[in-house]
């Protein structure tokens, strides 16, 4: 496990019967849960393993508007309002400060383009501040040089990871919803086409809708219904060092690593879009998909290995309902770090931040990164398959907006109007042509 995480006692017996069913307890999963309980429908969440074990815990915990794609944008906005509104209702830590994302650069061409970010953000209610040589080198002292420039987006910030998804859990018990781990759900049991029930392996819960909030794991269990989703799963590792007594920026961006404060003063190292990418069925079933993706990122992700066929989240095989399926036998993901990975990761960030070569490693781990080929999340309802609700693909962002992506999901699935367009968000986009926009971030 990446960080000691929350742990919330729950119950081994899911209910006969819920007005919805959300498979998957990752941030996506229990937001969306939470919403829906305060609508006041029954709410039920199967999890195979822990609350928030897998990408939910792994990740940086940076909350931004920075530098999000356009079409993400009112999201991530949106969750950021209700990052401080969920703490406020419900009393949980999920450990939310907004206490600003810092970016430096010596690259003319980078700082030019956040500007033309900055000047589309300030349409959007977004506040961005560029910052000048002298006032990138003062924010970011803590690297002992001066900096060509960079940008501080003050109404950013941060959660911690292995307190966010099961403090949301813990929220949604409490308005009557129940949660399930290590209770996988094995598929969906349709009447007339239109969904009636999730088997699990506790047994089939009657629903009208299911919510498919499965992360690594959502192409493989929707290929089960005859639905093909396309997901690329990278394979990225995350370095975190003891804690320091100097205080150094909470969220810094640097040219090649980025570094986050977590509360104990350790500090997360990792460099973004720095993966590996396990071939496996999947990956060759949608590759053609992927190459404007992998063309346009090709410095950073690398060939990987025997990883993702041995954890099994990628198969193209169909299992059986009433006997374990692979998502039973991996309960959590945890695939190894990447040695090469790990070390350039370090190197970067003591390159970077000088005083971290004083703090030694204290752990690395390794998630599996659930990519769309456009990098952005597909959210709503799956065509041909009335009441199955998609939430997957979120791309390595999908931290910082699941509020928003929660909120959405329970407006979806109650018939409100949405607090943001969804059309962007869309699952069947992905039928057209692969050569479309690709997310910049």
């Amino acid at each position: 496990m990446p960080q000691p995480l929350r742990l919330i006692e729950t119950s081994p017996n899911p209910p006969a019967r819920a007005d919805v069913v959300v498979i998957g307890g990752g941030i996506i999963g229990v937001f969306a849960a939470y919403y829906l309980a305060r609508r006041g429908l029954s709410v039920v969440v199967v999890e195979k393993g822990r609350i928030g074990a897998e990408q939910s815990s792994r990740n940086w915990g940076w909350c931004r508007q920075q530098n999000r794609d356009a079409r993400e944008l009112p999201m991530a906005t949106k969750s950021l309002e209700l990052w401080e509104q969920f703490a406020a209702d419900t009393g949980e830590d999920t450990g939310f400060n907004r206490h600003g994302l810092l970016y430096l650069s010596d690259d003319d061409d980078e700082i030019a383009r956040w500007a033309r970010w900055r000047d589309f953000a300030k349409s959007a209610g977004v506040t961005t501040h560029m910052l000048s040589s002298r006032q990138a080198s003062q924010r970011g002292q803590a690297t002992g040089r001066a900096w060509k420039g960079g940008v501080f987006s003050p109404t950013d910030g941060t959660a911690d990871p292995a307190k966010a998804a099961p403090a949301v859990a813990a929220a949604l018990m409490k308005l009557g919803g129940t949660v399930h781990q290590n209770c996988a759900a094995r598929g969906i049991e349709l009447e007339g086409g239109r969904v009636s029930g999730v088997i699990t392996e506790a047994g089939t819960i009657k629903t009208r809708t299911a919510v498919l909030a499965g992360g690594a794991w959502a192409s493989s269990f929707c290929h089960q219904l005859g639905v093909q989703f396309p997901l690329a799963t990278v394979r990225q590792s995350i370095v975190r060092v003891s804690p320091l007594e100097q205080r150094l920026p909470d969220a810094l961006a640097g040219p090649r690593v980025a570094v986050t404060r977590r509360p104990d003063n350790s500090y997360i190292l990792a460099i973004s879009g720095r993966g590996r990418v396990d071939p496996t069925p999947q990956l060759m079933r949608f590759a053609p998909q992927f190459v404007p993706m992998f063309a346009k990122r090709w410095r950073n992700v690398f060939p990987g290995g025997l990883e993702g066929i041995r954890w099994g989240h990628e198969t193209r095989a169909l299992w059986k309902l009433d006997a374990p399926t692979p998502m039973e036998r991996a309960r959590i993901l945890d695939p190894k770090p990447d040695p090469a990975g790990v070390r350039e990761t370090h190197r970067r960030a003591v390159e970077l931040l000088p005083a971290l070569g004083k703090a030694p490693i204290a752990s690395t781990w390794a998630g599996y990164i659930d990519s769309t080929p456009d990098g952005v999340p597909g959210v709503g309802e799956v065509p041909g398959v009335p009441g199955f609700i998609l939430a997957a693909g979120f791309s390595g962002h999908g931290f910082g907006i699941g509020p928003g992506a929660g909120h959405l999901i329970a407006d979806l699935v109650t018939g409100a109007a949405p607090i943001f367009d969804a059309a962007p968000f869309r699952p069947d986009r992905f039928n057209k042509s692969a050569w479309g926009k690709v997310a910049d971030f």
